[in-house]
């Protein structure tokens, strides 16, 4: 009986400890982290990088308003923590904490050329603003933001030639952006370009855009090779959802039988280091289409996770730079099926950006453009709705989707 009632003993013992073994197992299936890369990304302010397309399909509105007098170069970015920056050439800017319904005073930046690019680093926070000493070449000095556009000190930071030599310029390209998805997480990037001396229609066929990028919080930037066109000027670039960089650019100039009055477009799958599949996009205008010269765009890609809804902006005119419009593309900029006029007169140069999930800002789109209603610099702010009900450019349907 002894022997026996051992043996039932460690039956019973065996038997618990397989339940316990099953019952911790179990646990851990349950609490078992995400895998790397699974999880949404989040700002420095924590909250999500992306959210849903329902805030910016709410009743459709346009409002604008002028927010500096005189001047030109306009930049516009969203600060982690939902505020608005509106920069203009001085170098000044405006903030704005409650969407754009009201603006705080000018606040000098430092005194210089523009440089455009306005760069938020999602990963801390810091906004970093572009400066060159004139119109380019010139020197450059990189200033930096910790608390929202505030206050500005100069950034101890060094910009490297590309593989050419060649220093890149900053003027007056669109913001900058941070990469969210891929393994370039985390780097910022932002448009520049490579003047071939002045701006001077004789140098204008070795002109050419490209990137710079920085993966150490912006203390060092790397400049990428040339986008694969020349003739090129001022740029703009999104980050797609599936972390290709999409590229669009004005050009002053194109080899014979080209087009340079219409935008120029390629795509990088490497975090921006390299530029391929150049396409010409005979959708969108590259300024009033009178002239080779161009003008300066617009483009940003709603933050609604999983789609690629991009704005672009840009005057849209047989002859001068007037009646500012927007496009929309809704699948990553290969097709650009609707448009909607924002203000009839004069507008030219424009930045283009979005609210931030979660904020005040969320579910708008905001517009710094030069001219409007009293000129200087306007910022419109409208959201998609509005953008919907705009005219009809391709012969495209749009996506089942935004109806839902």
């Amino acid at each position: 009986m002894r022997k026996f009632g051992h043996l039932i003993n460690g039956k019973l013992a065996t038997v618990l400890l397989l339940s316990a073994i099953i019952a911790f197992s179990a646990t851990r299936a349950v609490t078992k982290p995400k895998a790397p890369g699974k999880e949404a990304p989040k700002t420095a302010a924590g909250l999500p990088c992306e959210g849903t397309l329902e805030p910016f399909m709410v009743d459709a509105k346009l409002e604008m308003q002028q927010v500096f007098k005189g001047g030109r170069f306009p930049n516009i970015v969203t600060a982690v923590d939902g505020t608005l920056l509106a920069v203009w050439n001085g170098v000044k800017v405006r903030r704005s904490e409650d969407a754009g319904k009201t603006w705080g005073p000018e606040i000098l930046i430092a005194k210089g050329f523009m440089g455009g690019g306005v760069t938020v680093n999602e990963t801390n926070g810091e906004i970093f603003a572009f400066v060159e000493e004139g119109h380019p070449p010139a020197a450059i000095k990189i200033y930096k933001s910790k608390d929202n556009g505030k206050t500005w000190s100069l950034a101890k930071a060094t910009i490297k030639p590309d593989s050419k030599g060649n220093a890149p310029s900053m003027h007056m390209n669109e913001h900058g952006i941070t990469l969210r998805h891929g393994k370039h997480a985390g780097r910022i990037i932002r448009p520049s370009r490579y003047y071939a001396g002045k701006n001077h229609k004789s140098s204008w066929p070795m002109h050419y855009t490209n990137a710079i990028y920085s993966d150490d919080a912006g203390k060092t930037w790397l400049t990428s090779e040339p986008f694969p066109a020349l003739g090129t000027g001022e740029a703009t670039l999104a980050e797609l959802s599936n972390g290709t960089i999409y590229y669009n650019s004005r050009r002053h100039w194109a080899q014979q039988g080209a087009d340079p009055r219409r935008r120029w477009t390629a795509t990088s799958t490497d975090g921006g280091v390299t530029w391929e599949k150049l396409i010409f996009c005979k959708t969108l205008p590259d300024g009033p289409q009178n002239t080779n010269y161009g003008c300066m765009g617009g483009l940003v890609r709603l933050p609604i996770a999983g789609k690629d809804i991009l704005i672009y902006s840009n005057c849209d005119s047989p002859g001068g730079r007037h009646h500012m419009t927007v496009w929309a593309s809704f699948d990553g900029g290969r097709s650009w099926p609707i448009k909607r006029l924002v203000f009839e007169g004069r507008g030219a140069y424009s930045s283009i950006n979005a609210g931030r999930p979660k904020t005040k800002s969320e579910g708008w789109i905001f517009l710094n453009f030069e001219g409007g209603p009293k000129g200087g610099s306007t910022v419109a702010r409208f959201n998609l709705n509005w953008v919907l009900k705009g005219k009809k450019v391709e012969n495209r349907k749009l996506p089942n989707w935004l109806e839902k």
